[in-house]
């Protein structure tokens, strides 16, 4: 499969997933995630006054966080057709937002503090294009953050999601559903055990997963088997990333052991 046939299916399968699934409530869309989300290297306070854009903004959770954070206007950037639930959910916060339909290499924005993307490029083939674009939409000063799987920590899941994925991402959503409510009691089965044994990715299990509690590990399942493209960065990988798109003092953050934070500066 072409990248651009790749890259049309992993919008076509998130829209179809965004206009399914689209509520965010609990821990999974409080600011305590928010937090988690940004620490150690920012704070939920750093983004209040400030102008934003979220690049793949999908139900538009992380761009309620930054609304609720204080952030005078956001963006919220969608290419699918979950536009349209994303405006609905964003409505609320009124001329503080505004909702765009367009891909990362198509959106344009200009004079942002900040812009993130949050889960997003690792779904596509070539983001490079994405990440020029987002240094484009930046003031002078201007900061990207953006947060991506991991290939360092995450070699136990891997094993077992790798070949699973072979198969789950040609399937249509109502069968990965499915598949997500015959993996979620094993799945809860191993987050309790992570409390008692030293198990791989207990970091996680415990510090992320267990808070959102079981509706919304059901989505995080579906959200692992449905993509038709996901790539797992290693840090050196992670940082070129931003650092070909000519952003500047560039950092990461290895976030519970099995994702990386980077974040970069026009």
């Amino acid at each position: 499969m072409d990248n651009d046939h790749a890259a049309r299916q992993t919008v076509a399968d998130f829209g179809e997933q965004w206009t399914t699934y689209t509520e965010n409530d609990g821990y999974y869309a409080s600011q305590e995630m928010f937090g988690d989300i940004v620490s150690p290297l920012f704070a939920p306070t750093d983004f209040r006054g400030k102008r934003c854009a979220e690049v793949g903004a999908g139900s538009g959770r992380i761009s309620q966080m930054l609304l609720r954070a204080g952030a005078a206007h956001v963006t919220a950037i969608e290419p699918s057709k979950a536009s349209d639930v994303l405006a609905q959910n964003l409505s609320e916060y009124g001329e503080r937002v505004t909702v765009v339909a367009a891909s990362g290499e198509e959106f344009a924005v200009n004079g942002l503090d900040f812009i993130l993307s949050i889960g997003v490029l690792h779904h596509i083939p070539d983001p490079s294009a994405t990440v020029r674009n987002m240094h484009r939409s930046l003031a002078e000063g201007g900061q990207a953050i953006v947060w991506l799987y991991g290939k360092e920590g995450n070699w136990a899941y891997l094993v077992f999601a790798e070949p699973l994925r072979w198969l789950t991402r040609r399937l249509p959503l109502v069968a990965n559903q499915v598949f997500a409510a015959a993996l979620y009691p094993l799945l809860a089965f191993y987050i309790w055990m992570c409390r008692y044994l030293p198990l791989p990715m207990r970091k996680y299990m415990r510090e992320v997963l267990q808070p959102i509690g079981g509706k919304a590990i059901r989505l995080v399942i579906v959200d692992q088997l449905n993509p038709q493209w996901a790539k797992y960065y290693n840090r050196a990988q992670a940082q070129a990333l931003l650092a070909d798109a000519g952003f500047q003092r560039i950092r990461l953050h290895h976030r519970h052991g099995y994702s990386w934070t980077v974040t970069g500066f026009r």
